[in-house]
């Protein structure tokens, strides 16, 4: 298994391919290629919408140096979809900060986990793993299967879970303020008391915006989620108890 790795949106991209699947010279020139293409689709969607850098788009439209209408057609589509599932989790996730300020942060990771995805299976790749922060994207399956790790809140460098990602549900991502802290925008009166979520689903943003929104959310939107998206969901509480539906644990491997 080659594995390549580097650094963008502040954290570290690593990318697991098959040896089989470069077996000479020239498939792993080619492999080489598409990593270089993943990493600048990450840095091109870093550059437009980090608010972390002063001369981003997204930078220009929170100061009001231009609007939304006057953005490139990525910010529209990117401000649009994040609409489309603040409707679908019932306004629990939200592209915008308490101070209204526009932040797509809860989606532009998941969409550079695609674009690098799509980097890889354009040539000709079709069997990786994609790991950017924690939330993982899998395609095809190599002798071994795709099993990852759920890290612990309090030592991530031990695992509560491990589970095998598959066809179905070949995307996971997990949500937490066991790291950063509190920096998941949460409405007053929500409940607060998950810690982490983890979430399997068949694409990379389902799995991502709904961790995010589970968290945010707390038990309410656990529930709605489970019952509206087929996902497995692993919560860690602030008392340190685990929560897991029937589907997470059809995919725990010891």
């Amino acid at each position: 298994m080659s594995v390549h790795t580097f650094e963008t949106m502040g954290t570290v991209v690593s990318i697991r391919v098959p040896d089989a699947d470069a077996p000479d010279e020239a498939a792993r020139a080619s492999l080489a290629q598409c990593i270089e293409r993943a990493r600048m689709a990450f840095d091109d969607l870093d550059e437009k919408f980090s608010l972390y850098r002063e001369a981003s788009e997204a930078s220009r439209i929170a100061r009001g140096e231009i609007t939304l209408a006057q953005s490139s057609s990525d910010m529209r589509d990117a401000y649009a979809k994040a609409l489309e599932w603040r409707t679908a989790t019932n306004y629990t996730f939200t592209p915008h900060r308490p101070d209204d300020v526009i932040d797509l942060s809860g989606t532009i990771k998941a969409e550079g986990i695609l674009r690098a995805a799509a980097s890889l299976t354009e040539g000709g790749f079709d069997t990786f793993l994609i790991n950017a922060g924690g939330d993982m994207l899998s395609a095809g399956r190599p002798a071994d299967g795709w099993r990852v790790g759920v890290g612990d809140p309090d030592e991530p460098e031990n695992l509560i879970a491990v589970v095998e990602l598959t066809r179905d549900y070949a995307a996971m991502a997990t949500s937490g303020t066991a790291e950063r802290g509190e920096h998941i925008w949460r409405r007053p009166d929500t409940d607060t008391s998950f810690r982490q979520v983890s979430v399997l689903a068949a694409d990379i943003m389902t799995a991502d915006v709904l961790a995010t929104t589970i968290i945010a959310g707390g038990q309410v939107s656990l529930d709605h989620s489970t019952s509206v998206f087929d996902i497995g969901v692993l919560v860690v509480k602030n008392d340190g108890s685990l929560l897991a539906n029937d589907k997470f644990r059809t995919l725990i491997r010891v």
